[in-house]
């Protein structure tokens, strides 16, 4: 059980909107809770920060995030534990991300305690919050953005560290009903020595027309190939891919530094190998993939992230080939890291790696 911060100041909204939430209809970051956590840093450091009421803010129109995207983000969830605690999971993977996409940027770390404890600390008022149902959850997003005025390419001297919580449902409406994705051949979302491996705005704006595209074509994403050759596999616009061919799970890997490393797909990885099933990350061609479909061998596709947790994938589309996975049915091993994480993260499943961090209640 972790400690509190005492230091971290909250102020109390006059009234909560929480008695005008549809819990049946909640989808994806469309409602918001009652409070945000907001920490300055001026004067090379961060303040201890304060939790007040959610509400507009004011910013000039030089604000430097404005014109020259200086803003990382991260994403997490906090759960109602069957015993009736709360758990937020590996929130100290996200500190670690955060930082990172920070340094890529030229931004300042944020103490990863601090983070931790201001997370907990919000999660701890907005507790009411947290959805009962499974499949539900508390999303977390902390954005952290430059907040100096002025006209200039130049990183900012001062910054913003806000987190907001939002009670989600599942991220695809359809739940763990496979997705139809369109491989793009036509876009590149991010470059090696570029910003993929920082979970920062320009990534997702690079991402927006092909997905666009891609909707009014009847697809729910996009697959995305290298920026160089465009014939290795590289992410889906809001997650990790993975392939089962054969025996192996197969995920592209990280050394190109054009993909997001993503908490889920860790802990999946980490799950399949625990499971005795084989894996690899490697360098994946989307010739290959389409090869192994038609050798009768690619068994299984699926997403990884934070939003979704797993989402099976039923079809792809490259150049006008369409190819369906597993009859376009979820299949054994996605199914089963979906439980298995989804166990973990409510408590229904014995944490054995320290996954789950638990809330201390005011």
């Amino acid at each position: 059980m972790n400690v509190i911060d005492d230091n971290i100041k909250v102020t109390k909204a006059k009234s909560s909107r929480i008695e005008n939430v549809n819990w049946d209809a909640l989808g994806f970051g469309k409602v918001f809770s009652d409070h945000i956590f907001v920490a300055e840093f001026k004067n090379g450091q961060w303040d201890e920060g304060k939790i007040i009421p959610y509400s507009s803010m004011e910013f000039e129109p030089t604000m430097c995030t404005l014109h020259y995207g200086q803003t990382i983000f991260e994403g997490l969830k906090a759960y109602n534990d069957i015993d009736g605690s709360i758990n937020i999971f590996r929130p100290d993977r996200n500190a670690k991300r955060l930082n990172n996409s920070a340094n890529r940027l030229v931004m300042p770390d944020f103490p990863e305690e601090r983070f931790i404890e201001a997370v907990e600390r919000l999660v701890a008022v907005e507790k009411s919050w947290i959805p009962k149902e499974r499949g539900q959850a508390l999303y977390i997003r902390p954005v952290m953005f430059g907040s100096s005025n002025f006209l200039g390419v130049h990183s900012s001297d001062e910054y913003k560290l806000v987190i907001i919580c939002s009670p989600v449902a599942s991220y695809y409406a359809a739940g763990l009903k496979p997705v139809n994705i369109l491989v793009s051949h036509e876009y590149v979302r991010a470059v090696r020595g570029g910003l993929g491996m920082a979970k920062t705005a320009a990534n997702y704006a690079a991402s927006l027309l092909a997905g666009k595209e891609a909707k009014a074509k009847g697809f729910d994403q996009v697959l995305w190939l290298d920026g160089v050759h465009q014939e290795y596999v590289d992410e889906v616009g809001a997650m990790n891919i993975m392939f089962v061919i054969g025996d192996e799970l197969v995920t592209p890997t990280l050394d190109q530094g054009s993909i997001l490393p993503g908490v889920t797909r860790e802990t999946v990885l980490a799950l399949a190998k625990e499971k005795g099933i084989r894996t690899s990350e490697r360098r994946i061609r989307i010739s290959e993939v389409y090869d192994a479909h038609e050798r009768g061998e690619l068994k299984e596709v699926f997403g990884t992230g934070t939003a979704a947790i797993i989402s099976p994938v039923g079809k792809l589309n490259y150049k006008g080939k369409e190819i369906v996975i597993n009859n376009n049915e979820i299949g054994p091993i996605a199914h089963d890291m979906y439980e298995t994480i989804v166990g973990i993260q409510r408590g229904e499943t014995e944490d054995t790696h320290g996954w789950v961090h638990k809330v201390t209640t005011i």
